[in-house]
């Protein structure tokens, strides 16, 4: 019987796969297996995972090809099809693993008996190391997953999205709840970690450190400005429709509506790194989520966040206002920007 199955979709990332697989090896055991995705890769990628998986390779590797790139999280719902294990684990083609980090993970979640672990994680970006912490104090304990989604105005577990910093029991794969928005190219893990937040039953949080994310990789989408940032929107859409039907909608929505907010004042914070016509659709697409939001939340997160995102989100209000008043007032404006936004 399979006991760990790790999924790990791949594209383009010939320079990087090596030291990741290489890093699998040193996690190896007979009872795991490793998917390896490759989301139709136009690089050298496609021959490296061949030989992983050929005689001598990777021990327990599987690889999966799809015949037409269809973004991360369509590659790891492919993954998630093809998992025999009794837990899963995630891990992107750009980044590593600690020797032993699988065992001690597992070893974690079964004397815990819990549906899902969250691990903290050391970020690389170049040559230097920092250290990231999941956002919750208390460690080695299980707990409700939906108490660890507040308070609104703090960081919490909602906010690490990282679903490679964890390990899931695959009672969660059979309930519908590790499956990620089919076509999402980024923010796919925000829908994603908000579910398991409202719908898992246990989780606990534990300090290994033995994943290594490499942040501002060149061909990473997290550093390209282009169209495909701004799916942001849509993953943002889905977390607040989907948390305005819990029981608790009343106490989560606040902790929804202000993370979008802080959200999109980031991507208006850097849009200079997007092309002209992105950017113009970054603001319009962005005035019209502000305008979706439940308006008396979105009043009290702008009053409640630091200046400058206030700022920056306030002044992007006052400027749809008036395009929408001069193009025929505001029935007909949002009207139009609606359908843009689609």
């Amino acid at each position: 019987m399979v006991k760990l199955s790790v999924i790990v979709p791949f594209y383009n990332v010939q320079t990087f796969a090596p030291d990741m697989l290489r890093s699998l090896a040193s996690n190896a055991r007979s009872d795991f297996e490793f998917i390896l995705v490759d989301d139709c890769s136009t690089d050298r990628t496609p021959e490296i995972l061949e030989r992983a998986v050929g005689k001598g390779g990777l021990p327990g590797a599987r690889l999966i090809r799809h015949e037409h790139n269809r973004g991360l999280a369509t590659a790891r719902n492919t993954g998630l099809g093809a998992a025999e294990g009794e837990y899963l684990a995630f891990l992107d083609g750009d980044d590593w693993l600690a020797p032993g980090h699988l065992e001690r993970l597992l070893t974690g979640i079964e004397r815990l008996g819990c549906d899902f672990v969250r691990t903290d994680h050391v970020q690389c970006t170049g040559a230097e190391r920092t250290i990231h912490r999941v956002p919750h104090g208390r460690r080695g304990e299980v707990m409700d997953p939906r108490d660890a989604i507040l308070p609104a105005h703090t960081s919490t577990s909602v906010d690490y999205p990282y679903a490679w910093a964890g390990i899931y029991h695959r009672r969660l794969r059979e309930a519908g709840l590790l499956h990620f928005p089919d076509g999402l190219r980024t923010a796919e893990d925000r829908p994603w970690i908000w579910r398991l937040h409202r719908e898992a039953d246990s989780f606990a949080v534990l300090g290994l450190l033995g994943v290594f994310y490499r942040r501002g990789v060149a061909s990473s989408l997290t550093q390209i400005g282009d169209v495909r940032q701004l799916d942001f929107i849509r993953s943002f859409d889905q977390v607040l429709a989907e948390t305005a039907t819990d029981a608790r909608a009343a106490e989560f929505l606040p902790k929804a509506v202000r993370t979008y907010c802080a959200i999109i004042a980031h991507h208006l914070s850097n849009i200079d790194r997007f092309e002209p016509h992105v950017a113009r659709r970054l603001r319009t697409l962005s005035a019209a989520a502000l305008r979706r939001m439940p308006q008396d939340l979105l009043r009290d997160a702008l009053d409640t966040m630091d200046l400058d995102r206030t700022v920056r989100l306030r002044r992007l209000r006052v400027i749809d206002r008036l395009r929408v008043g001069g193009a025929g007032g505001p029935g007909a404006g949002a009207a139009g920007n609606e359908e843009e936004a689609a």
